[in-house]
């Protein structure tokens, strides 16, 4: 009796099986211009090839700017240099790359799962935390520092300590208005952000079941905010018909032989977990982070808690008073994009509510798709009118204001509704200040100027 962890653990272990640390063979390596320049240059002074080109396939997206003309004229010094080195390291190397002007461009870990080069059963790493994202399949992924970038560049191998199996059972119908961004941050605000340390964390039950890939894929993604390394969902016919038919995918009676493999992908027993925690689906409602980590955060009716040794940081930084509503949090900006909510799914929630609707006075709305298949798709579904109707901007992929390493900079001081994955301190500018929501809570927020509850029934007659 195993989990789906030590199912895939198992099967990729070439060395060291029972030990302390273990050699694990890597399937796919995903790289992108931050953390991949060095490993490189690693490379050339040890006078070693890239050991699996095939396997290797890169992105250009945090450094990337936005708006096309932009894109087309990189001003910033440092962050021109990180994508030309990219793209002299893949041309040398013979790694293909995604650039900015490429068709499969986006970020990362959407562009993996949007070219079927995740799927079940893979060990996939990237130089990038959220590599948990790709877990959604079934697949052990996770993120990696630049020296073992290196070492797998060298070897396709990586030594690895397993982890502990954590099970997280969420059952029964999640409310209206509340979706899968809100799901992860109720965990996360009810056990904290260490919750997963040390632990690969799977999301089962039938809430699960019931969501697609890309709801899928949100939780996984941010199972790195719980402290999990590794967030899994097991294979299931939703994702075999989400990986059929793309590029990298198998193909007729090849991907016939790999779904008789990957139905062979899950956890035996519940009891196999060291630890299980169950969620009712129903306790949930929409979410609202107030503090400075992604476990600092509650209900929308929720007031902002009292004062503590533990917030009073977090609070002073945010500028908030204890007691107050989170629909008096005075908002600026709005940012839907991210590898936790740049998907097509997230836009369409959002074209819902600003359809026919306008942005707030002093409400600045950016919303960037994840990839270039994402835009292609929601220009065809007219999503981008919709949006530039209501007032906000539409953009060209890659990371925006999810993290402060392009020219989508938020303004220090000003508060933002945003669907990404982290509100650090600085995480989307300066001295900014981050509320993780859900797609659809940032859009009733850039309507009505301000947090409202989604849920409540009747919600859409208080909107302007």
């Amino acid at each position: 009796m195993s989990t789906l962890y030590d199912k895939l653990w198992d099967k990729h272990t070439i060395a060291g099986k029972g030990e302390a640390m273990q050699l694990l063979y890597i399937d796919q390596h995903m790289i992108h211009e931050v953390t991949s320049p060095q490993a490189f240059d690693g490379l050339r002074l040890a006078g070693r090839k890239l050991r699996r080109p095939d396997k290797t396939f890169a992105v250009m997206d945090h450094n990337t700017p936005t708006i096309l003309e932009d894109r087309k004229n990189i001003q910033d010094g440092i962050s021109k240099t990180q994508l030309d080195a990219l793209e002299r390291n893949c041309k040398e190397f013979g790694v293909e790359l995604a650039d900015l002007f490429d068709k499969r461009n986006g970020i990362v870990h959407m562009v993996a799962p949007e070219l079927g080069l995740t799927l079940p059963g893979k060990t996939l790493v990237c130089g990038d935390s959220h590599t948990a994202t790709h877990g959604a399949f079934g697949a052990l992924a996770f993120g990696i520092g630049t020296s073992e970038v290196e070492h797998v560049f060298a070897t396709q191998t990586l030594w690895q300590a397993k982890l502990q199996n954590l099970g997280v059972k969420i059952s029964g119908k999640l409310p209206k208005g509340v979706y899968a961004k809100d799901v992860i941050l109720y965990l996360l605000s009810k056990y904290g952000v260490a919750v997963g340390n040390g632990y690969a964390l799977e999301f089962f039950g039938d809430t699960i079941k019931n969501m697609n890939m890309e709801e899928r894929m949100t939780l996984c993604n941010m199972a790195i905010e719980g402290g999990a390394k590794v967030g899994l969902v097991a294979p299931d016919e939703v994702t075999f018909e989400y990986v059929t038919g793309r590029e990298f995918s198998p193909k007729g009676a090849a991907l016939e032989r790999a779904k008789a493999k990957w139905r062979e992908l899950f956890t035996d027993s519940e009891k196999d977990y060291d630890k299980l925690l169950e969620i009712k689906a129903e306790d949930i409602t929409p979410q609202v982070t107030w503090g400075t980590n992604p476990g600092m955060g509650g209900g929308i009716n929720e007031p902002i808690p009292e004062l503590n040794e533990n917030n009073q940081k977090a609070l002073q930084y945010m500028n908030l008073k204890s007691g107050s509503k989170k629909s008096d949090i005075p908002l600026k900006h709005i940012f839907i994009g991210s590898c936790t909510n740049g998907r097509i799914t997230d836009l369409r929630e959002a074209a819902k509510i600003l359809k026919g609707r306008k942005i707030a006075a002093g409400i600045k709305a950016l919303v960037v798709p994840g990839s270039m298949e994402v835009k292609r798709e929601a220009e065809e579904e007219g999503l981008d009118k919709i949006f530039l109707a209501a007032g906000c901007e539409w953009r060209e992929p890659g990371c925006s204001s999810c993290l402060g390493m392009n020219p989508d900079l938020m303004p220090a001081y000003e508060h933002i509704a945003s669907t990404s994955n982290r509100n650090f301190e600085g995480r989307q500018g300066a001295n900014s200040r981050t509320h993780l929501v859900s797609p659809a809570m940032a859009a009733a927020a850039a309507v009505a100027g301000k947090f409202v509850d989604i849920s409540k029934e009747g919600w859409e007659k208080e909107l302007p």
